[in-house]
């Protein structure tokens, strides 16, 4: 039985809930966005360490704590996104993601308050990380559900990969203030505490952009379709969709990696490990933000034509030669030249972004309305659980800072290889979202059958 198309949305309608999903993912990665720009200064002050790579290990560690507790997000705003509604979820994740961002700019350092000031921090990494799970199940499926079946592959490049960019380009744009506001030491007093401040403008400017979206069509056309089946976060892996399960938690994990080890670890590449810093790196990021979202439009749009698939083993490809050769070039580059690098930057960040373009309307056509948000949340936040681990590995496997680049360009081999073999053994779902039983013929379906 086939859901109805996404029909009884007006144009204006439609367009509204497209860009709530954009800007609602564009302000959440806003808030996550800025640890990894104050990387540095965050661990000098709360993580203290004799060593820097170590220091910057423990701050990645944070951030690897968040990246935890994602799924055990996904699975708790996922299955209230599915019982009451993508817009109600949307209004109470972003709200938590922006107040718990503002608590960690009043973390005294450690100097202050001594292990309470790390454990603190942590803490408040775990809360947000539980919102930003939940962020996933609304933003991640109100876009796809509300414009019609030939601009899903856009939306999910729009959401998935624009509004990561945007966030990245407003943090950009917010590193570039604060530094010309509290310039040199100044910012280690006060600075980075007015970043993360900011989360309370980006909690309420979320609130006024999600409170005049309308609901999925498709989610309230499955709610008048009777009264709804119950649901189980475990039926996620039940009725043959266990390997399913486990194939897209590994190909998301492939995608996230390209994107945790290029866009989310540029800021230390750049300044750390290459020794471009100040205005100038704030420059780069920002430059390198906007042609995220050039990449994702082209990519998602690319996956209308080619197939969901077809399109991210197309970048996929190109990405196992050309990341590696993007940070060798960068880091080997010197720190005066900053054109060369912007350039190196703004291809690294394009790339990597574009890969994993489909990624998010590939996971909402492997399940159905009742289902939708548990599971792409799930997948999508377990996935990126593994991608987010990766910066901190990099940090660890690497003695000193000059080791950084070529542990960095190991692991995204690696984790691109990863990504390529998940693509192979999986099935297209272009088309397949009104359809509500699940694509599962992949390759290791069609082997277990035989």
């Amino acid at each position: 039985m086939s859901a109805p198309a996404t029909g009884g949305l007006s144009r204006r309608a439609t367009l509204y809930a497209a860009f709530t999903s954009v800007a609602g993912w564009a302000f959440d990665l806003f808030d996550l966005f800025i640890l990894l720009y104050i990387a540095g200064t965050v661990g000098e002050l709360i993580f203290p360490a004799h060593s820097p790579t170590l220091s910057l290990a423990a701050v990645y560690a944070s951030f690897a704590v968040s990246v935890l507790l994602r799924p055990a997000g996904a699975a708790i705003f996922g299955a209230v996104a599915d019982r009451s509604g993508r817009k109600k979820t949307m209004v109470i994740v972003l709200a938590g993601v922006g107040l718990s961002t503002a608590a960690m700019g009043a973390v005294p350092t450690y100097a202050a308050a001594g292990l309470a000031a790390p454990l603190l921090f942590l803490a408040l990494r775990l809360v947000q990380g539980v919102f930003v799970g939940g962020v996933v199940a609304a933003t991640h499926t109100l876009g796809t559900e509300s414009v019609p079946p030939r601009w899903r592959g856009l939306m999910s490049g729009l959401v998935g990969g624009g509004g990561a960019g945007l966030g990245a380009a407003l943090a950009s744009g917010l590193f570039i203030l604060v530094n010309h506001l509290f310039p040199g030491d100044e910012f280690d007093v006060w600075g980075w505490r007015v970043m993360f401040f900011a989360g309370l403008v980006a909690a309420m400017l979320s609130y006024l952009v999600v409170r005049g979206v309308e609901e999925s069509p498709l989610w309230k056309a499955a709610q008048r379709a009777g009264p709804p089946a119950k649901v189980r976060i475990s039926d996620l892996v039940r009725g043959g969709r266990g390997r399913m399960f486990a194939l897209n938690i590994v190909l998301v994990a492939g995608a996230g990696s390209q994107y945790y080890l290029t866009s989310g670890y540029l800021p230390t590449l750049l300044g750390e490990v290459t020794g471009v810093r100040g205005t100038v790196q704030g420059v780069i990021l920002l430059v390198s933000s906007l042609g995220v979202v050039v990449a994702t439009i082209i990519a998602g749009e690319l996956s209308e034509h080619l197939g969901r698939r077809r399109t991210m083993l197309l970048f996929g490809g190109v990405n196992l030669v050309a990341l590696p050769l993007l940070v060798w070039l960068i880091t080997s580059s010197d720190p005066g030249d900053t054109t060369a690098i912007l350039w190196y930057s703004i291809l690294l960040a394009f790339l990597a972004n574009a890969a994993y373009s489909p990624v998010m309307v590939f996971l909402n056509e492997r399940y159905p309305t009742s289902l939708r948000s548990r599971g792409t949340a799930v997948c999508w936040n377990l996935g990126f659980m593994v991608g987010g681990l990766m910066p901190t590995f990099v940090n660890l496997a690497s003695p000193g800072l000059s080791d950084v680049p070529s542990r960095l360009m190991v692991f995204l081999v690696v984790m691109v290889a990863v990504f390529l073999v998940a693509n192979v053994i999986s099935p297209e779902t272009k088309g397949s979202m009104e359809n509500e039983e699940v694509p599962k013929a992949s390759v290791l379906d069609r082997e277990e059958a035989r």
